[in-house]
């Protein structure tokens, strides 16, 4: 009997390539607009990579910090802002990271997939008009 590969595990050989390449274009979405470099890097993850939906959305949470954390730095470095218009936003973000990650598991992906749909197509309503 054939077992099939940890879905957790690193990639490896001709994969690691689909992984990189997906990391760099969700760091130049984030650098670009600021954030969302996990929305590219969700579809390429799932589509691309083949990893699992949960496996997936837990990837881009664990790489969207250390993206928001290198592009903040720039923009802060060039001028882009002042720190103290961020700081506001970071009590309600981090109690609502802590309750969406407390939820992740009990989640369906079909509702994961609904919910992130929404948020998207809110997003481009809201640019759009």
């Amino acid at each position: 009997m054939k077992s099939s590969p940890d879905p957790v595990s690193p990639p490896r050989g001709g994969e690691v390539h689909k992984y990189r390449v997906a990391g760099a274009l969700a760091g130049i979405v984030n650098g670009l607009f600021g954030g969302g470099g996990g929305i590219p890097l969700l579809v390429l993850l799932t589509r691309w990579a083949k990893l699992e939906e949960k496996v997936a959305f837990a990837t881009c949470v664990a790489v969207i910090l250390p993206l928001c954390v290198v592009s903040a730095a720039v923009w802060f470095l060039r001028g882009g802002f002042p720190l103290s218009h961020a700081l506001p936003y970071l009590a309600g973000g981090l109690v609502g990271g802590i309750i969406g990650g407390k939820l992740f598991r009990d989640v369906p992906n079909v509702w994961l997939r609904r919910i992130f749909a929404l948020f998207l197509l809110y997003g481009a309503w809201r640019y759009l008009t």
